[in-house]
């Protein structure tokens, strides 16, 4: 039989350390065996944003923005040692997050579940779906490292040249600032978002911030929130018999953990970042969740919702084999395969994906699967196998 065609070309955004070896591994066994791959490459590989002073990133979002698809492999957010480790020129900005900011989007976070990886949450039986704010926040923040007394201000100059200020600190020693910024427009794509991701999939909305501390800031993406429901949602919700919930985000995590799950929980971009790898770990593994990021433009862009496994790539360098798990990075590529099917009306190429995470499921449930999942599962005499082991039973179950 011949390979599936492609009409359009998917972004693709390569990444860092371990999750680069999966990249290239699940390509070589599992995608362009069967498929005319077509993608538009990018090198997100820290060595090379340094190169490109990171226009590279913004160039591979704009991109996704031009055809509607992309996958991405995780990625170094560099903090001082990797600056030293790779000889960088500066401390580079979070990739995903100057992604996420021309994209604007909502990243939706879903944990895989499979048989024989029980939630370590006894109550969930069905899986929570993160929605995180993809814009702002820590992710595009501005530092000052204090170097003794003083006053720091937080000021905003309007057009005209008027000026409001307001007193952060008056310090008496060294210290630190931090401001951070949303705009209106961004909240609010992220409203409607989530109340059109839970429409289509069937799913009360649960949203929380901290407005009772934070009375300006948290409180704007409460009300934001609050008019899009009522001005565009509320009926529709009422005609399809789901509900919005709205509290605060320390009782949001009570009230999760007693859940059955089977609800979407929006978050702000920190909570969301942090919450969702809560869930993930709690559903089984880091490696087994989806993640989407959907933009108002109606681009997506798919990625592994997880780390570049530094420990493993180390022992990779030293010859070591490992036994990463690589079941976020495959769901990756079959969401972004399938996606960019629907778009392009390729129906061989939505079912190419389906039958290509029905395989992965499927050497799990087998009882063959890598060592995080060896672990923590309820199965019987189960194989653990090392990263390119599992990628290959997963072809064989493919081809099967």
């Amino acid at each position: 039989m011949g390979k599936i065609a492609m009409t359009t070309p998917i972004v693709e955004m390569d990444g860092d350390e371990m999750t680069r070896i999966l990249w290239k591994l699940i390509k070589e066994h599992l995608l362009t065996p069967y498929i005319d791959l077509r993608t538009e490459y990018y090198d997100l590989g820290l060595k090379h944003r340094d190169e490109t002073d990171d226009q590279v990133t913004v160039d591979s979002a704009n991109a996704a923005l031009k055809y509607g698809v992309a996958v991405k492999c995780a990625t170094i957010t560099p903090n001082a040692e990797r600056v030293t480790e790779y000889g960088l020129k500066k401390m580079y900005k979070s990739p995903n997050g100057t992604i996420r900011a021309i994209l604007d989007g909502t990243v939706f976070r879903t944990p895989v579940m499979v048989k024989g990886i029980e939630p370590c949450v006894k109550n969930w039986e069905t899986p929570i779906t993160l929605a995180r704010h993809a814009y702002g926040d820590v992710y595009k923040n501005t530092e000052i490292r204090v170097p003794g007394a003083g006053t720091a201000e937080l000021v905003f100059t309007a057009e005209d040249g008027t000026q409001t200020r307001e007193v952060i600190q008056k310090f008496t020693g060294p210290g630190i600032i931090q401001g951070i910024h949303n705009t209106d427009r961004s909240i609010t794509s992220f409203a409607k978002a989530c109340f059109q991701y839970a429409l289509d999939e069937k799913k009360d909305l649960w949203f929380g911030t901290k407005d009772t501390i934070s009375k300006t800031y948290d409180r704007r993406f409460r009300e934001i929130f609050e008019a899009a429901f009522q001005g565009e949602y509320k009926e529709k919700f009422e005609q399809a018999g789901l509900t919005y919930f709205y509290t605060l985000i320390d009782d949001a995590v009570a009230r999760v953990m007693k859940s059955r799950g089977g609800f979407i929980w929006a978050c702000k971009n920190y909570d969301g970042d942090v919450m969702s790898d809560m869930v993930s770990s709690a559903f089984g593994s880091l490696a087994m969740m989806t993640s989407v990021l959907v933009s108002p433009t109606g681009a997506y862009e798919y990625e592994a919702a997880h780390g570049t496994v530094q420990r493993h790539y180390y022992k990779y360098l030293k010859g070591e084999p490992t036994s990463t798990n690589p079941v976020a990075t495959i769901f990756a590529w079959s969401g972004a395969l399938r996606k960019r099917g629907e778009l392009d009306g390729s129906q061989e190429l939505q079912d190419f994906a389906d039958r290509l995470e029905k395989a992965t499921l499927g050497t799990i449930e087998s009882g063959k699967m890598t060592k995080d999942l060896a672990l923590i599962t309820t199965l019987d005499d189960v194989t653990t196998l090392n990263t390119e082991e599992f990628i290959l039973e997963i072809q064989k179950n493919l081809e099967g």
